[in-house]
């Protein structure tokens, strides 16, 4: 628990040493509407540069209104934190929508018809947030939504990593998952820094980079969650105490679990930070209860830290190790869809929208078919390979 709290004061020692004071300076609008009436420009300009037959100006113009003013203004994070993550999905995709049949050379008509679609969603969304009054209780519930958002996923990963090697009988090795956890921090708050000040990377290849680590994750999820589930049956438990433990953890599921705590947080952790600093450019007087929300979140993520570390401690063998594993399977999938989706943003992968399926941001399931291939993958996957290591464990067994 030390070791938790210590990241929680990372973080907040990082938002505060590392708060870019240009933020602020950059903000030059008075209400959300001035931000989308902007935007609003721009996205019209890109239709007339369509209509023009420059399909490739056009959409560095729709890429112009959402990496220059949807994200870097914040609109998206008070999209996702006053109204709902699914609106921010939607809305995003409703970009990646219109990118997708400017590519394809689709009528100007159809085009035309998205803009408008992207448009009311941008100025509804506006004037709901220009119409709450930013209370500090509303300060508190975003800054709370953020913190829970962006670190459940990683919580839940290092409690059951951590809770399988104690159990497991190999506690020394749990330092390794906090110190990866740390040291995961510390390379958050140096992005945060590069995205930010350093390098200017655009918003295109902050998306590539948090899709890369989200899809390298996956892997490394599947690698441990498959482990983990191998260890499931009493006999193989046994077999795996007595001559296996210290080899197969000292060499590269050592390294495997360790990583995997580190992709947990970093992969959200620089932009965690970023949002931070964005809400406190904004809050103002109310900039306290941006601190008591974030306190609060890490409180309940402490939590359910706590819960799954120790409260699964006395299970019978079996329940545990498959409990644990199918909580990685379940993380590697959404992993899956989530990395697409950050590369889809970036305009690395194409958008095919699938618009029988909503969003369900924590499960990483998105509308679009690039993003549920993958994820169906897996389960046939993962399928296969519980299948698999059933009929060895009866095969071993006859």
């Amino acid at each position: 628990m030390k070791r938790f709290f210590a990241l929680v004061l990372l973080i907040i020692t990082s938002v505060i040493v590392f708060a870019p004071s240009s933020y602020a300076a950059e903000k030059k609008y008075q209400s959300w509407n001035a931000i989308i009436d902007e935007m609003d420009s721009i996205l019209n300009d890109s239709y007339d540069i369509y209509f023009m037959k420059d399909s490739d100006r056009a959409k560095e113009r729709v890429n112009n209104a959402y990496f220059g003013f949807y994200e870097k203004h914040g609109v998206e994070r008070a999209v996702m934190s006053y109204i709902s993550g699914k609106r921010g999905t939607d809305t995003e995709y409703q970009f990646a929508k219109i990118k997708r049949l400017m590519t394809d050379g689709a009528p100007n008509k159809t085009v035309r018809a998205e803009i408008d679609v992207l448009l009311k969603m941008l100025h509804e969304d506006a004037n709901e947030l220009d119409g709450k009054k930013e209370s500090g209780w509303s300060i508190l519930l975003a800054s709370f939504i953020i913190i829970f958002r962006e670190g459940l996923e990683a919580i839940l990963v290092i409690a059951a990593i951590s809770a399988y090697l104690v159990r497991s009988g190999n506690l020394p090795m749990v330092k390794v998952v906090y110190m990866s956890s740390l040291f995961a921090v510390f390379a958050s708050i140096l992005a945060a820094i590069a995205l930010h000040s350093i390098f200017d990377i655009s918003g295109a290849n902050q998306e590539m980079i948090e899709g890369v680590a989200m899809l390298l994750a996956t892997v490394v999820l599947f690698f441990v969650s498959n482990w983990m589930f191998s260890k499931a049956e009493a006999k193989a438990w046994k077999n795996y105490v007595e001559g296996k433990v210290q080899t197969a953890v000292s060499s590269g599921s050592s390294f495997a679990l360790g990583f995997a705590a580190f992709l947990a947080v970093f992969r959200e952790g620089a932009e965690t930070i970023l949002f931070y600093q964005a809400m406190l450019a904004e809050a103002k007087e109310h900039m306290d209860m941006v601190w008591y929300g974030l306190a609060i979140g890490c409180f309940v993520l402490a939590i359910i830290f706590i819960l799954i570390r120790f409260g699964t401690m006395k299970l019978p063998i079996r329940p545990f190790f498959i409990g644990t594993s199918t909580l990685m399977y379940i993380m590697a999938i959404a992993f899956a869809g989530g990395g697409v989706k950050e590369l889809q943003e970036a305009d690395i992968i194409p958008v095919t929208p699938v618009d029988f399926v909503h969003s369900i941001d924590i499960l990483g399931i998105y509308p679009t078919v690039e993003t549920l291939i993958p994820q169906i993958f897996m389960i046939l996957v993962v399928i296969i390979s519980v299948v698999y290591l059933k009929a060895k464990h009866n095969k071993q067994n006859v």
